[in-house]
């Protein structure tokens, strides 16, 4: 499946926001709705299960200390393999199934651009192609903060400080992508998941997924 590289995926949708804005699991909630129409699809994270995105992770986590630079090549490594490799996103959107993903190229401009500088990420990510949707999360970083404290163990970047800059940071880059094609929805992600689920499905239906905000 070839695309131009700024042209949005069809049925292609894309979960941003901070830490512990709730992306995951809006992602799982998402998944029960496609489950209960019978619709094919696929939902799906970044980083990866694949060997890069284990990486990743290992880095994230601080057992493993890199160079921003070198984790903003593996993240867009991670993520051509997730796109292009087998069984991968436009493999799936190929046969018609509906991939939902939680983050994407946004997360390494907004994540990487604020430790790397923000040539970088832009570089390595300009060839990669819009999803169709873009749902952004957005919560106080005070209040993200709290829902993660609850967790025993914390990411290298889920420090208020950072999250406070985080916060800012997308909402240069999605003003950056408002002349574009992809559409953008922000949800208010301090609401209840119920009400979050209902505003997530009711942005999904806007792009002709075949269920309303109470599937």
């Amino acid at each position: 499946m070839t695309v131009p590289s700024r042209q949005p995926l069809r049925h292609f949708t894309v979960l941003e926001g901070g830490d512990g804005t709730g992306t995951t699991t809006q992602l799982r909630l998402i998944a029960k709705a496609l489950a209960r129409i019978g619709h094919p699809f696929w939902t799906t994270s970044e980083p990866t299960d694949r060997p890069e995105g284990l990486l990743i992770r290992r880095i994230l986590s601080g057992e493993l200390t890199r160079d921003p630079g070198t984790l903003a090549r593996l993240f867009a490594a991670d993520r051509n393999e997730h796109l292009r490799g087998p069984g991968g996103i436009l493999e799936r959107l190929g046969r018609g199934e509906i991939v939902v993903c939680d983050r994407y190229i946004i997360s390494s401009l907004v994540y990487q651009g604020l430790v790397c500088g923000p040539e970088l990420p832009a570089l390595l990510n300009a060839d990669f192609p819009l999803p169709e949707l873009l749902i952004y999360f957005d919560l106080s970083p005070e209040e993200s903060l709290h829902r993660l404290g609850r967790r025993q163990n914390l990411d290298i970047y889920e420090k208020l400080p950072f999250q406070q800059r985080v916060r800012a940071a997308y909402a240069d880059a999605l003003a950056g992508f408002a002349s574009t094609e992809m559409k953008i929805v922000t949800v208010d992600a301090s609401r209840s998941i119920e009400e979050v689920s209902t505003a997530v499905l009711g942005a999904l239906s806007s792009i002709g997924i075949p269920f309303d905000g109470n599937s």
